[in-house]
Parts: structure tokens; C-alpha cells; sequence
């Protein structure tokens, strides 16, 4: 790890970190907190997926709407309006509306195989994203001068790694930049996860073998056809599994990669020397 005990955590002049976990569990909450200080860099992974990796798909996707309607074609032919994302730190959807949910085109769901083909590009964007933390963290120093730096990693970092292989490309990289936090729920956590995601339904990324897997297992246990499939009931049914999929991924990563804190430690995280104080704790211990 980049920082082998809390003396190493305390001393060093310039702290990296990155944070993992679920989304809705406290990394951008503390990452907040943290760029609140001014000295600290946040570097958000999923920002620079919409922005520089996405950012033509969302806008072309609404362009193709707004080409089947004749007014609005007329003025994009005519370049006479632009449509673009508004994506900001605070307002991601654009990213997850283009990723969209499988399911009857009716109710807004797309194809299997063009809900496969979003699914694609968000890997290949969250994987060059996350190999993009060196150049930020050498970038906020050298060019803006900040002394720290924080990585908040998407939900979906743990299905694209393999925790268990020592050689993993993306987690040596990121490891030998920053120390790797996992913030940790617990099963109250879990559940209110769930009921909020219940509430208000929004598209995820999956790995591949997961997503076929929970598929062909919601078209059986239904007894429904591809194209009769509702949107949202489709992945409320998933994210549970989600959730249980990726905590043990989660897990490996923190073991052979990081450190864990749990997500109550986070909330309780009210300043910066909060948080310096609970790595170095969590340091500590873990020594």
C-alpha cells in the first residue's frame, strides 16, 4: 500500500486516496468534505466517464430523438440548435439515462443487444477513467498545486478487476497512486439501499456473466418474453443481487489492496482532520 502505517498516513506531505464501495454509502459525501478543505483535488471517475468518454454517445442518442421529431430535425439539420448533457459533479443522469434498462421498447426499455452494447462502452469508459487517475493526480499538484487528491470510483470498479490476481493492471496502478478505501455497509445499510433504489429505479453497469446470468433467470421465473419484459421490474429484481454480487468483490479488493472503513465511520466525518484521524486509526489497527 502506498501508506504502510498511520505514521506514514500523518507524515506525508502529499495524501492520495481513492474510494470504493456502493454508490449511496459516503464517497462523495466525504469527498466533498474533503474538497470543501481546499487542499484537496476530487477527481470523480464517473464525471470523466460522461464528459470524455461518454459524452458523444449521450449527445448523439438525444440528437436521434430529436431527429424524429420534424421541428427539431429541421433546426439540427440546419444547426440551428445544439443539444449536449448538462453533466455536472452533482447531476450524473445523462450517464445512466444512455445506459438505459433492458426490456419492452414501449415502456422505455431497449433491446438485449443494444442494452449489451451500452453496457460495453461503459466498461471500456470506467476502466481508461479509473487508468486516468495518475496523469489527475500528477495534474492537480503540478498544474494547480493542490497536495492531495482523492479518486471516487464509481460503483462499478469491482466488476472489471480481478482482486485475487496480484498482476491485475488497473488495481496495481491504482494502488501504487493512491491508498484504496473501501467504505463498507452494513445490512441496515443494505436495505435501505434497496428500498431507495426501489423507490426511484436507475440504470447500473454489470459484468457480462452476471448480466446474462440474472437475465435468462428473470425471463424464465417470469415466464416472459425479451421484448414483454418491463424496464424498471427488471432491475429492482437485480439490484439486490447486485448488491450481493459485488460485495465480496468489494471485500477482496480491500483485503489485498486497501483499507476497509465502514460506512457509519464516514457519516461521522465532519472535517478534514476527521478523516486524517480515522485513516490513521484504521491504519493502525490494520498494522
Amino acid at each position: 500500500m502506498l501508506y504502510k502505517s498511520a505514521q506514514d498516513w500523518r507524515d506525508a506531505p502529499q495524501k492520495r486516496v481513492l474510494f470504493f464501495g456502493m454508490s449511496g454509502l459516503g464517497k462523495t459525501y466525504v469527498s466533498n468534505i474533503l474538497r470543501g478543505a481546499g487542499s484537496w483535488f476530487h477527481y470523480s471517475v464517473d464525471y470523466r466517464i460522461g464528459t470524455r468518454y461518454m459524452g458523444e454517445y449521450i449527445a448523439d442518442n438525444a440528437k436521434a430523438e430529436a431527429m424524429k421529431n420534424p421541428f427539431l430535425r429541421d433546426l439540427l439539420l440546419s444547426d440551428s440548435i445544439y443539444i449536449g448533457s448538462n453533466i455536472t459533479f452533482e447531476n450524473l443522469t445523462p450517464v445512466s439515462s444512455y445506459l438505459g434498462k433492458p426490456g419492452n421498447p414501449d415502456a422505455g426499455g431497449l433491446a438485449m443487444d443494444e442494452y449489451r452494447r451500452r453496457q460495453d462502452q461503459f466498461r471500456q469508459a470506467e476502466e481508461r477513467a479509473l487508468l486516468d487517475t495518475e496523469y489527475f493526480a500528477d495534474r492537480a499538484h503540478r498544474l494547480y498545486g493542490y497536495p492531495h487528491f482523492i479518486c471516487d470510483s464509481g460503483g462499478s470498479i469491482c466488476e472489471w478487476v480481478d482482486p485475487e490476481d496480484p498482476e491485475d493492471q488497473i488495481l496495481t496502478e491504482l494502488s501504487q497512486q493512491c491508498l484504496m478505501i473501501w467504505i463498507k455497509g452494513d445490512e441496515a445499510h443494505t436495505e435501505e439501499l434497496i428500498r431507495r433504489f426501489d423507490r426511484a429505479p436507475k440504470p447500473m453497469s454489470y459484468q457480462p456473466e452476471f448480466l446474462d446470468r440474472v437475465w435468462e433467470d428473470y425471463l424464465n421465473q417470469m415466464g416472459v418474453s425479451e421484448g414483454d419484459v418491463d424496464p424498471d421490474a427488471f432491475i429492482r429484481w437485480t439490484y439486490a443481487q447486485a448488491l450481493a454480487h459485488r460485495q465480496p468483490r468489494y471485500a477482496a479488493m480491500a483485503q489485498n489492496w486497501g483499507i476497509t472503513v465502514t460506512a457509519d465511520q464516514i457519516s461521522g466525518v465532519k472535517t478534514e482532520a476527521d478523516f486524517n484521524s480515522l485513516i490513521a486509526q484504521t491504519l493502525e489497527a490494520q498494522s
